[in-house]
């Protein structure tokens, strides 16, 4: 999960990656939360965190791939955006949360791990809500995505590992001899003299 690193075109959409398919966009009307907890202490200080949780919030596009859920905020606003894009891997995704309250607009709720460097920290949650649209059709859909690409990443780890391979013996090791199976109902031997 990185903040503000998502590639985009001229027209301020997302530049796909190698091999990536787009699912789902939602060009405009999504409000995206992102709430990125109090950091541990960097350095040598030890009074607390870097100052308290962060709360960002901007509306704009969000797009689905089959690799990661991308967010670009609805108009550029130079070097003085905090929340200009967000880009989450669906590996990256640990829990998805689709919550109706009582009063409000039905939203997702996103756990994530950050990546190293990424700008965000270990416990930041992201809220989706649409203003013009439901988004228990999306959730669905994210879910499935994303059950799906950790599936592919798990299977490509496993065949990357591969099991190793065995030889059968060569008859310069030797030969294995055959042992003769018993008949049934002859008892082994020593068989009289061990229950007497």
């Amino acid at each position: 999960m990185a903040l503000n690193w998502a590639m985009l075109n001229p027209n301020r959409t997302p530049v796909p990656l190698a091999h990536e398919v787009m699912l789902r966009t939602v060009p405009s009307g999504a409000d995206l939360t992102v709430i990125i907890p109090d950091a541990p202490p960097t350095g040598s200080s030890t009074f607390g965190g870097s100052g308290g949780s962060r709360k960002l919030k901007e509306s704009g596009g969000l797009w689905l791939t089959d690799q990661r859920l991308i967010f670009v905020a609805s108009e550029d606003k130079g070097s003085e955006a905090v929340l200009d894009s967000l880009t989450l891997p669906l590996q990256n995704l640990l829990a998805s949360r689709f919550e109706q309250p009582y009063f409000g607009a039905n939203h997702l709720v996103l756990d994530v791990k950050p990546n190293a460097d990424g700008g965000l920290t270990t416990g930041t949650k992201v809220e989706v809500r649409f203003s013009d649209k439901g988004i228990f059709e999306f959730a669905s859909l994210l879910d499935k995505t994303r059950e799906r690409a950790i599936y592919m990443k798990r299977h490509q780890v496993e065949e990357e590992e591969g099991l190793p391979t065995y030889a059968s013996p060569s008859a310069e090791q030797g030969s294995i001899t055959p042992v003769p199976l018993s008949f049934r109902g002859e008892k082994p031997p020593n068989y009289e003299d061990a229950t007497s």
